[in-house]
């Protein structure tokens, strides 16, 4: 008898019908358009885009316009690209411009999908961003859609590291507009540090379409991105300390796989205490619980880390003599992504490479706070079901499963579970040539370098011929990918999320052409694609003869969606196709929850070597176990969260009030309101309320003003006068600050002087937030232990956030005012030294640019001669030596220059005062 549950939904459909069924009339309606379009010349298409657009900025809704747009570019992609969108892709954009996370399986062409929601929103000209994994994807996916777009008469671009200023800005102005999450979050940080408007980059955040949703905003949800300096270099602490681990054993420590940590047991504190001592870390008398030995406990906690919790060519590998991450969900080497807290520097010195020093915040973001910026966003992936609580908790992003444009043929087999790790590896390696000898393709998904490595060695040893696709192999990725459907073709895969290259059976007719016309580039394309189509036809019916594509899963990740991830790659359209798991009692995640019982009972089935146990049983256990590991991930990310949002209503407070700065034209009344509010302030601490004359501190605000508004002005006097109060003093006090600050804009000029005020109050902000983030990262790493006084952390960082908040912004008007109330105009000779000495620098960093000879630099006269000539209370400093290989345009070239130096950009500003704010 049928559960009511499950008779509901047979008579009623899931939501998900429900949702996939609304969305039929408008996938009719943009078919029935199709002859219509199919009838418009090439500069139609493009005036259809122009007569759209005209209709949107006159106030027609998107999704009014939504039929005609999808229509419009459902043909623009027909002749640009030679692909006709199914229903179910025009389905999936429908889903997307909703603002939902259409899960759609591999194969399925998410990538032209997106063209169509992007298409349509980009008619408002707000600009749309399309996301992706990694740089190549993007690049790949701007060439390849551009095509679509140009068609269409708009425009697209696409954004990578260590882009040219001008073409980036010139990339963020086009209709659409491919990046990575990492360069979309930086570049945010980056024009919230900028002085000016014309040197931001974003224009706003209209729409975003994420691809591999699930890899961006759940798997590196918890990175956040940071934007940081140097910070004093501890690299011998690291060494010295990393001695110290490999003398601890197992009864030192106790290790908590589950929520990766490591604690120090009371034998491992005492032997800890002796050995520091011993190396004359741990001053006499001093033990490891005081507040002193804070640092230091803060590196031995490191460095036990670094040696129990991370593996070398699993979380990371070595390479150039540099510690390079393995991002754990794809597989790839996260070049320039480090670890903080100090733990990168720690997993370096257990390497013995080079240690790079660590760095202090500058600016920061979480992937889950970045994306929330937009006014509307949209995922798309293969995988997304198992976290739809999440997407919508966090993101209100609903998850909505497209059907396939054929039926799914592959079949799904029950995971086979051996009792150790030698037996299924042997298991393994007999199924791989099995396959292999009927010509059948396999391909492996492994979850580390080095299980793909062992896994290799033993193909080896038994002659199998085989590709292997890990970090190290990064470069041949799209090329061993298109190779993995080819008969009896064995590919072992570190990980398959978000590779972007679907494996078709019988081999990639376009990579077939590109090796052969690179190996004879005078080849006729036309002829070597018939003979490629040919090969790939005969050799797809090869291999759907013997079963399709076959993925073999060498181990289950702590996430269903990995898993699933991997299976996805077999059966693409309607393709046949074999999926199944090989595990042991070994495997992380069967050894973390609970494999000692099932060890037991398998014991008691009397198994033999190199028998197997396959039951749905184990299967649903193994679910249950990945959905906890899950749900516990999720708890993490949501509190983390929680933390970060009260940084995040400060940050966006901050962001805001630059761009409304860099947007006045005229900061004056800003300044003066800071200053009016720091004179009121003053008054109210040394004449307090209803205080009695003789109980003012009249003495102490004459210094104050001095040093503050850099008057010097009677104010004892004034205060000894008869009758008067409070009042009178704080508004003569304005009186004369107000006369003063109309002196300086008399003697800059009120051009200079306008600018000099928007600079120094950007500077100031910057300055002061870039502190206050190192202060509430601090504060973060304490208040968890608030806790143990029963006192709740989370509410405790919201309280004090926002005291430190309240003092960022009274320390700031303070700042400020003074910068102002004391600035000068410098002298010519003074402005004549400092020139020269912008040029001498410039001279010598040319010559170490060039490598010899002293070179010119005739810029830095014009740009020194356009700035502001002010003289700060400071005396100068001698310029700092540049390193080697300097460059003006690239910050990260000319090493540290003093706080007082001229500024290597060659404006002639100080360096505090330029570049030396960000």
């Amino acid at each position: 008898m049928l559960g009511i549950p499950t008779l509901a939904k047979k008579v009623f459909g899931t939501p998900n019908d429900r949702r996939v069924k609304a969305t039929r009339p408008l996938v009719e309606q943009i078919n029935a358009l199709e002859p219509e379009f199919s009838a418009l010349t090439d500069d139609g298409l493009k005036e259809k885009t122009a007569a759209l657009a005209e209709r949107a900025r006159n106030g027609e809704s998107l999704d009014d316009l939504l039929p005609e747009a999808f229509a419009n570019c459902r043909e623009g992609a027909r002749r640009a690209l030679g692909l006709r969108a199914f229903d179910t892709q025009l389905m999936g954009g429908i889903f997307l411009h909703q603002g939902n996370i259409a899960e759609m399986k591999t194969g399925e062409g998410k990538t032209l999908v997106a063209t169509f929601p992007a298409y349509l929103n980009a008619l408002s000209g707000k600009g749309v961003h399309i996301v992706t994994v990694n740089d190549y994807l993007a690049r790949r996916d701007a060439e390849w859609m551009g095509k679509v777009y140009a068609q269409l008469g708009m425009t697209c671009g696409v954004v990578y590291p260590q882009q040219p200023q001008a073409e980036k800005h010139d990339a963020y102005k086009a209709d659409v507009t491919y990046a990575t999450n990492n360069e979309l979050g930086f570049d945010y940080l980056r024009d919230n540090m900028k002085a000016q408007l014309s040197d931001m980059s974003q224009r706003g955040h209209n729409f975003a379409i994420v691809d591999e949703v699930d890899s961006i905003l759940i798997d590196e949800a918890r990175t956040p991105l940071i934007i940081s300096g140097p910070a004093q270099d501890r690299s011998h602490l690291y060494k010295e300390v990393d001695a110290f681990i490999p003398r601890l054993t197992e009864e030192h420590y106790e290790l908590d796989e589950k929520q990766r940590n490591v604690t120090f047991t009371d034998e491992g504190n005492e032997a800890l205490e002796v050995m520091l001592a011993e190396a004359g870390l741990l001053p006499d008398g001093q033990s490891l619980y005081d507040p002193e030995s804070t640092t230091l406990v803060h590196h031995v906690n490191q460095a036990i880390k670094a040696h129990r919790l991370f593996q070398k060519d699993q979380h990371y590998m070595v390479r150039n003599d540099e510690v390079v991450l393995i991002d754990e969900f794809t597989g790839r080497m996260m070049a320039g992504r480090r670890l903080s807290d100090g733990l990168h520097q720690a997993i370096e010195a257990k390497e013995g490479v080079k240690i790079q020093p660590e760095n202090t915040t500058l600016a920061s973001v979480t992937f889950q706070n970045y994306f929330r910026l937009y006014s509307k966003l949209a995922g798309m992936t293969g995988t997304a079901a198992t976290e739809a609580e999440e997407f919508m908790e966090i993101y209100k992003l609903g998850v909505v499963e497209v059907p396939t444009n054929r039926p799914i043929a592959r079949s799904d087999e029950h995971d086979q579970v051996y009792r150790t790790a030698k037996e299924k590896f042997d298991g393994i390696v007999g199924e791989i040539k099995a396959s292999h000898q009927k010509g059948q393709p396999i391909l492996v998904g492994t979850t580390s370098i080095e299980k793909s490595d062992m896994l290799s060695q033993m193909l080896q040893k038994d002659g199998v011929p085989h590709n292997v696709l890990n970090a190290r192999e990064h470069e041949r990725e799209a090329l061993i990918i298109a190779e993995a459907g080819k008969p009896g073709a064995v590919t072992i895969a570190t990980n398959m999320a978000g590779r972007g290259t679907d494996i078709q059976l019988g081999g990639n007719v376009e990579m077939k052409v590109q090796e052969a016309l690179s190996a004879d580039p005078e080849a006729d394309p036309e002829a070597l694609r018939k003979s490629a189509e040919a090969e790939v036809k005969s050799d797809k019916e090869k291999v759907i003869a013997a079963g399709g594509l076959f993925v073999l899963g060498t181990e289950r990740h702590e996430s269903r969606r990995i898993d699933n991830q991997l299976r996805g790659r077999s059966g693409r359209q309607g393709d046949p196709g074999r999926s199944i798991f090989f595990l042991s009692l070994d495997d992380d995640l069967m050894r973390i929850f609970g494999s000692e019982r099932l060890d037991n009972m398998l014991g008691k089935l009397g198994m033999k070597e190199g028998e197997a146990i396959v039951h749905p049983w184990v299967n649903k256990s193994l679910e249950r176990a990945q959905a906890k590991v899950e749900g516990r991930n999720f708890d993490i990310r949501k509190q983390l969260l929680k933390f970060d949002d009260v940084m995040n209503d400060q940050r966006k407070a901050i962001f805001s009030q630059r761009l409304e700065i860099m947007e006045a034209k005229d900061v004056s009344d800003i300044t003066r309101d800071m200053r009016h509010q720091v004179i009121e302030d003053l008054v109210a601490e040394h004449i307090p309320a209803r205080a009695y004359a003789d109980q003012w501190r009249t003495e102490e605000l004459q210094e104050k003003v001095k040093t503050i508004l850099g008057l010097d002005l009677p104010v004892a006097e004034k205060a000894a006068e008869e009758g008067i109060d409070d009042t009178e003093i704080r508004e003569w006090l304005e009186s004369e600050s107000d006369k003063s600050i109309a002196e300086k804009e008399e003697s800059f000029g009120a051009d200079s002087f306008r600018d000099l005020r928007k600079q120094v109050l950007l500077q100031t902000i910057d300055a002061k937030w870039r502190e206050h983030l190192l202060t509430l990262e601090h504060l973060r790493a304490v208040v968890g232990f608030r806790g143990y006084a029963q006192r709740d952390p989370l509410n405790e960082y919201k309280t004090e956030a926002f005291q430190l908040f309240g003092t960022l912004l009274e320390s700031l008007r303070a700042e400020v005012t003074q910068k102002l109330s004391n600035v000068r105009p410098m002298s010519e000779e003074q402005q004549k030294a400092m020139l020269a000495q912008v040029m001498e620098q410039r001279r010598r960093m040319a010559a170490q640019a060039n490598g010899g000879t002293p070179a010119a630099a005739p810029a830095a006269a014009g740009a020194a001669a356009a700035a502001p000539a002010m003289a700060g209370a400071g005396a100068e400093a001698p310029a700092g030596e540049p390193r080697p290989g300097f460059d003006p345009e690239d910050q990260s070239t000319w090493g540290n220059p003093g706080r007082n130096d001229p500024c290597p950009c060659g404006s002639g500003k100080k360096f505090k005062h330029c570049h030396g704010a960000f």
